[in-house]
């Protein structure tokens, strides 16, 4: 897409200008599925290729991660899978992002995926950082509003699982309440006209922010869940996200209450307490996403999926996330029942909240403190 629409063109003309020998890998799908990633690394090999620029989305960028770590390590994709699965650093990677969802420009993991088996695999390494990033809001103006409004949420889901993690520090909050009142404001503009450039710059900042936010103090169920949903239903990522957002945070309030209640002043939402501050922030994320045509349900989810999916996901976050809230297999499998298409078995009512869940279990361990890159990027303006 990136191509047939021009975008690179005039990246590609500068370094012929500048006489830069390049070769275009332009064959990335959603996802980043496994033998994509090995065809462009066969390419990269093939044409000894000593830097990578990454010109796309998320799953772009996420490619180009793993093509890098791969070759300077001389192994397959699939093997990178885990923390720190390559002795060497990949070579320079740049990132122009063309998407403001991800930020995978500025964070130590990359996301790759088997169709076959149902499944996305995490790559995480502080060395897959992109030595560099551009943002460009140039290059965001065409992007269709449905595809705006995914990934903007997705942005958003990573700001506020920052903000909830146990892992959350002064500066990665600074960095998730500037993302989350950004995106609360510009993410309707950017979808209502997307030549809007004001909108768009803003939105590709608060979307970096955020990935500086949850590179650092990790993301949570919502994550946990959503990369079931891509794996087995094939669901855009920052789409899932966006779907299971308001009914994951409702989930967390009894253990979240204070933290978001914090966002919804942020972001100017009045309540008589933390509770209904809270209440009333989880209320708008909803509100926000029908606003801007997130649906309410998975179409290809099914019932008979459920149970291996939940999990899966509870594996997944237990073993990674520092949630404020603990998923037991019966908690996910209720969120995910909450976003059933309206005449698969077990659909929850509409209004889309989940069915109650059980008390949240105590003792709960929480995943070891992995260190992360430090890298200089755009800052948010002080607060206050």
């Amino acid at each position: 897409v990136i191509t047939r629409l021009g975008l690179a063109a005039p990246l590609t003309a500068a370094l012929r200008a500048a006489e830069v020998d390049f070769a275009v890998f332009d064959a990335v799908t959603p996802d980043a599925p496994i033998p994509m990633v090995e065809e462009g690394l066969a390419l990269l090999r093939a044409e000894s290729c000593d830097g990578i620029v990454a010109f796309g989305g998320g799953s772009v960028i996420d490619t180009a991660k793993v093509i890098g770590l791969a070759a300077a390590n001389r192994k397959r994709p699939r093997e990178l899978a885990g923390y720190f699965r390559g002795l060497h650093g990949p070579m320079p990677i740049y990132a122009v992002p063309t998407t403001a969802g991800t930020g995978s420009e500025v964070t130590v993991a990359a996301v790759i995926s088997d169709a076959d088996a149902g499944r996305k695999y995490l790559v995480a390494d502080t060395r897959i950082v992109p030595e560099m990033a551009a943002l460009d809001p140039l290059v965001m103006v065409g992007l269709p509003a449905d595809v705006t409004a995914a990934t903007g949420m997705d942005a958003l889901t990573h700001a506020i699982e920052a903000y909830v993690s146990g892992w959350a520090t002064p500066h990665t909050d600074r960095l998730a309440r500037a993302a989350t009142a950004t995106i609360w404001r510009q993410l309707p503009r950017a979808c209502r006209d997307g030549a809007d450039l004001e909108a768009r710059e803003k939105m590709a900042l608060a979307s970096t922010w955020a990935g500086l936010a949850f590179t650092r103090a990790s993301v949570g169920n919502v994550h946990a869940l959503a990369h079931q949903l891509g794996g087995r239903c094939h669901v855009p990522h920052g789409l899932a996200n966006a779907i299971l957002l308001p009914g994951v945070l409702r989930f967390a309030l009894p253990a979240a209450a204070p933290r978001l209640a914090q966002l919804a002043r942020h972001v100017g939402l009045a309540g008589a307490d933390d509770a209904a501050l809270a209440e009333r922030f989880v209320a708008g994320v909803r509100e926000l996403g029908e606003g801007i045509g997130i649906p309410s349900t998975v179409a290809a989810l099914r019932e008979e999926d459920i149970a291996a999916l939940a999990l899966a996901a509870c594996d997944e976050a237990d073993l990674n996330y520092p949630v404020p809230r603990r998923m037991t297999p019966a908690d996910a499998a209720a969120l995910l029942r909450a976003v059933l298409p309206a005449a698969q078995p077990g659909a929850a009512a509409e209004g889309g909240a989940p069915p109650d869940a059980p008390p949240a279990r105590s003792g709960a361990r929480r995943p070891a403190r992995r260190s992360t890159a430090r890298k200089r990027a755009a800052e948010p303006p002080a607060e206050g």
